[in-house]
């Protein structure tokens, strides 16, 4: 797994054998399996999550018991709550839609690997920025674009998962129900 972590973060900057062994020291290897949970709303967020293999999902309940899933985290993508951050209850849950290999680190590990690797800080600060503005996109979108146009944004974002993913949390996710989504599937097949 941490190989995987170490590929990954080689091509964002270079890793020498001495700061690959300050990162594997820092990151914690779990195997989940299909259903398990890292993280359930009102637990005190840990962890920032990266995903060596398999795949998350984040999502929270609404007052209903509705699900909305915020995002879904494959191969080489990086998951959690910045709740970490300020010391708050999560408002998600993370789950393994797959089994799943990932790798877990604390916010001190964070902290030091970017004080210890400044190429780490630099690229970590882009990370974050990047999240910022998908979350500001997707709410832009989820305001104002077609149910297709967010399907065909989704099919752009995450093109390995429309066999992976059930179809209802395809919808969740897209905050459409799974009749629209059918509906939309349906007629772009018939465009094909």
């Amino acid at each position: 797994m941490h190989e995987k972590l170490r590929s990954f973060l080689e091509h964002q900057f270079p890793v020498t054998d001495e700061q690959f062994e300050l990162i594997k020291a820092l990151f914690i290897p779990k195997k989940v399996r299909k259903g398990d949970f890292l993280l359930r709303e009102g637990e005190m967020t840990r962890y920032s999550i990266f995903v060596a293999s398999g795949c998350l999902r984040t999502y929270t309940i609404d007052d209903h018991g509705k699900e909305h899933i915020l995002q879904f985290s494959p191969e080489n993508w990086w998951t959690g709550d910045m709740s970490f951050t300020s010391n708050v209850p999560s408002r998600f849950f993370i789950e393994a839609l797959e089994d799943s290999e990932v790798l877990l680190t604390e916010l001190s590990s964070i902290q030091k690997l970017n004080k210890y690797i400044p190429e780490s800080a630099a690229h970590y600060q882009a990370a974050l920025q990047k999240s910022m503005e998908a979350k500001t996109q997707r709410i832009i979108s989820s305001l104002s674009a077609t149910a297709e146009e967010r399907y065909n944004d989704f099919l752009k974002k995450y093109p390995s998962l429309l066999q992976r993913v059930p179809q209802h949390m395809i919808a969740s996710y897209l905050g459409i129900s799974p009749e629209t989504l059918s509906r939309i599937r349906k007629q772009q097949s018939h465009k094909r």
